[in-house]
């Protein structure tokens, strides 16, 4: 088989390298050892391709090889993981309970809402940046440190217990994107637990490969 057609066999990633819901994309796919296209995209220069695929034009999009696309970011998480889970990412989220999909819709929605204030605060001038930081901790980060410190017994707390989960894989790449807007003022917040548990996935060997820089494709 040429390098080629293999290629064509394995599923094609559309991507873009910052964007936390690719990263968290990314990473279930290669916790779980798929092998993919990977089609790191121009977001000003969307490619037409991945447009007839997904007219709504966010990334991450997955197209199966038998043609099944996906492309909502948690989806293809939850597809990767069912493909091969070896460290137990699911039975750590117990199989996506309540109290999970309870923390992914609040990082996910309103969470998610502040976060772009935050980075974007001129563009929400009704507020200072303090005012949508502020907010954002008191709805998410601190409840999140909370959940951690109280796994303090734990050599590596995760979100949900002693265990990584998708839980924690879905949100720390927002909770990186958060932490980066103003990273002294993170360097000494009173999130003690939330920011060790951020640095352990910054350093992660997963992160590192996730985040390797691709060349960029035309369209």
């Amino acid at each position: 088989m040429s390098g080629e057609t293999r290629a064509a066999a394995l599923p094609l990633l559309y991507s873009f390298r910052r964007c936390p819901y690719a990263i968290r994309a990314r990473l279930a796919l290669r916790q779980a050892g798929v092998a993919v296209q990977l089609h790191e995209v121009s977001l000003r220069e969307k490619p037409a391709a991945m447009l007839t695929l997904s007219p709504k034009g966010t990334v991450p999009v997955l197209q199966l090889p038998g043609g099944t696309v996906l492309d909502e970011s948690l989806d293809i998480m939850l597809w990767a993981l069912a493909q091969a889970d070896p460290d137990g990412w699911l039975a750590g989220a117990k199989s996506v309970n309540a109290e999970a999909k309870a923390l992914i819709a609040r990082n996910d929605g309103p969470f998610k809402a502040l976060l772009d204030r935050y980075k974007y605060a001129s563009r929400y001038p009704q507020f200072p940046a303090a005012h949508y930081r502020d907010e954002a901790v008191a709805l998410h980060l601190a409840p999140l440190d909370a959940l951690l410190a109280a796994q303090s017994d734990a050599a590596r707390p995760c979100l949900l217990g002693a265990r990584v989960s998708l839980v924690d894989a879905a949100i720390f790449p927002f909770v990186r994107q958060f932490a980066a807007v103003d990273a002294a003022w993170f360097a000494t917040a009173p999130l003690p637990a939330l920011r060790a548990w951020l640095q352990r996935w910054l350093d992660s060997a997963l992160f590192q490969a996730v985040m390797e820089k691709p060349p960029v494709r035309e369209r």
